[in-house]
């Protein structure tokens, strides 16, 4: 019973780490997104957008705070059969972690919560020819245990989709883990 009561504290300590902890945004805060991340899960009410070659489906490589507080993107996503590197910036809006960018369509692109060097939750508004679909994505610096997946899905709940919405990014081309052999990588064809 000694050793069960000294490994208690242990695994206590592990189950938090483990575990999302999300840190309240702040305008001042986001630059600690910067840095390398890879696509885990996205979901989107319109699957076909972010299946293959929807014109959503997006592979994360890096984000930078910028000093307008805007925040670029480097992603990979496939033109004419060809998985190609894209940068885009979204422009900061007046909300904390708010952002926009016009890219087939107008587009708002909101932190939903991060914890800021593990992961990180996106959400997309897109607004297309009168027709709107709703993104969420999430991100992370390596791979991450079940309970930011189960995380991941209750936020989806809550924007009314279900798991039968959400697509597993990890093993899909330009962001699977046995693929990337370094942040530098070149662009991968498939």
């Amino acid at each position: 019973t000694t050793l069960l009561l000294l490994c208690l504290p242990l695994s206590l300590s592990w189950t938090q780490e483990s575990t999302p902890r999300p840190v309240p945004l702040r305008t001042h805060s986001m630059a600690r997104v910067s840095g390398y991340w890879y696509s885990i899960s996205m979901a989107s009410d319109d699957l076909k957008r972010i299946k293959e070659n929807g014109d959503l489906r997006v592979f994360v490589r890096h984000i930078e705070h910028l000093r307008n507080g805007s925040l670029k993107f480097d992603f990979r996503f496939m033109i004419q059969g060809d998985c190609v590197a894209v940068t885009v910036v979204c422009e900061k809006m007046k909300g904390d972690g708010e952002y926009s960018i016009v890219y087939n369509g107008k587009n708002k692109v909101t932190v939903l919560e991060t914890d800021f060097w593990l992961y990180i939750t996106f959400h997309l508004q897109n607004l297309r020819n009168g027709t709107k679909t709703q993104v969420l994505a999430l991100y992370g610096t390596s791979p991450l245990n079940p309970s930011y997946l189960d995380r991941f899905k209750m936020i989806c709940k809550t924007y009314g989709l279900s798991s039968e919405n959400i697509i597993d990014m990890t093993n899909q081309g330009g962001s699977s883990w046995n693929a990337v052999q370094s942040p530098l990588a070149p662009p991968m064809s498939h």
